[in-house]
């Protein structure tokens, strides 16, 4: 029988696949549904399914994915921006899908890597219950602790469907965030460019 190891606070739980798919059969209960009715005979193992892409981030290392670096840079010194990674996560405090855009920047020290890898940390760290702002911070203390560039930018845009679909029902709400590493924080100029550059 499949588990998942669930780690919180130092307690581990192993959960069942099976124990997971009866948690779905017992919310549709809960919203007034009828698990045996034809059109959710399967509903519980494609919702567990689904989970576990949805938070495939947790079975991964993102600073592992940057570990494969490139030193042969012909002395390349400025910036190196990725704009526009599209990212699907999901908020910790209502389960409900964040949507948005990540700018990445970071000035090279002596070595650089793949711009796809950058992509997967925004990938991996999207794949976790998330708030948008730990989010930010994540993905650029990692990309600052495994390369050590001379300094990193990440910017984040994203729509919630918490606020955006239920509560407030805020329809064109978009929540921006930003953390500014090393020469991103400390030369205005720098900063300055990047903020223009990802316009």
């Amino acid at each position: 029988m499949q588990s998942k190891l669930l780690k919180s606070n130092n307690i581990q739980v192993k959960v069942s696949e099976s124990e997971a798919r009866r948690a779905v059969e017992t919310i549709l209960k809960w919203i007034g549904e009828d698990p045996n009715r034809e059109g959710l005979i399967d509903t519980p193992k494609r919702v567990v399914d689904s989970l576990k892409e949805h938070f495939s981030g947790y079975l991964e290392d993102p600073s592992h994915v940057l570990q494969k670096t490139f030193t042969e840079i012909s002395g390349y010194q400025d910036m190196v921006l990725l704009k526009g990674i599209k990212l699907y996560s999901h908020c910790e405090h209502h389960m409900a899908p964040i949507k948005g855009v990540a700018h990445i920047a970071y000035y090279p020290n002596t070595k650089v890597v793949g711009i796809s890898k950058l992509a997967r940390v925004v990938e991996i760290y999207s794949k976790r219950l998330q708030i948008q702002e730990r989010l930010t911070s994540e993905i650029a203390n990692t990309i600052n602790f495994t390369l050590k560039p001379k300094g990193v930018a990440v910017m984040i845009e994203a729509s919630h469907s918490c606020i955006n679909n239920r509560g407030i029902n805020q329809k064109d709400v978009k929540m921006k965030t930003h953390t500014l590493i090393g020469c991103f924080r400390n030369d205005a100029e720098i900063s300055r460019r990047f903020f223009q550059l990802i316009i």
